[in-house]
């Protein structure tokens, strides 16, 4: 019987482990909170929160989409909260986790991007963060993330959030080979 020890070193968790664990997490938040998990909200109230310092706070109010998530200046709502905490957790834990396993390597430029687009680190870094921006913005556009549509709304057999995840995997995979290829799959 494997150890708690071992399970936290172990270089990859079982997914059937993981589900079962983000399952209960995601019981916790709606008994406790009466929310479901999800990130890209954090991204909403951030903006909105520097918006209100570098621009008008005005606008901040009477902007619907940052009033919903931010309130108003007479019923204000917290701009660091939970979810906050569980973007910055995610960033801690995954820190925390190759750590533990003994398994974090310093890979600017993965073998496979290196391979079908060079070695640039800054073509690397900027077309990540543009991908990360579509991919933002692309949550925000469905009203949720993959742990708000993916995980919370698939718990709740949400039709919008079934479809979303049909949706995300047929993207990524015709994404990835439009990236790479059918020479990608040979990446080991």
């Amino acid at each position: 019987m494997p150890t708690l020890t071992s399970v936290l070193r172990a270089p990859r968790w079982s997914p059937y482990v993981v589900g079962v664990a983000i399952g209960l997490l995601s019981c916790v938040t709606f008994a406790l909170m009466g929310k479901a998990l999800g990130t890209s909200t954090t991204l909403v109230r951030a903006a909105g929160a520097i918006e209100k310092v570098v621009g008008a706070e005005q606008h901040v109010e009477e902007n619907a989409y940052f009033s919903k998530y931010l309130g108003t200046h007479e019923a204000p709502k917290p701009v660091i909260e939970w979810q906050f905490a569980l973007v910055i957790m995610v960033f801690f834990g995954a820190w925390v986790a190759t750590g533990l396993s003994g398994t974090y390597t310093k890979e600017q430029v993965p073998e496979l991007w290196k391979r079908r687009f060079g070695g640039s680190t800054t073509l690397r870094y900027v077309a990540a963060f543009l991908a990360g921006a579509v991919l933002l913005f692309g949550a925000r556009l469905a009203g949720g993330c993959t742990s708000g549509h993916g995980i919370s709304g698939s718990l709740q057999l949400a039709l919008s959030s079934w479809v979303f995840f049909f949706s995300l995997f047929v993207a990524g995979i015709g994404t990835a080979f439009l990236l790479y290829g059918k020479d990608g799959r040979r990446h080991v």
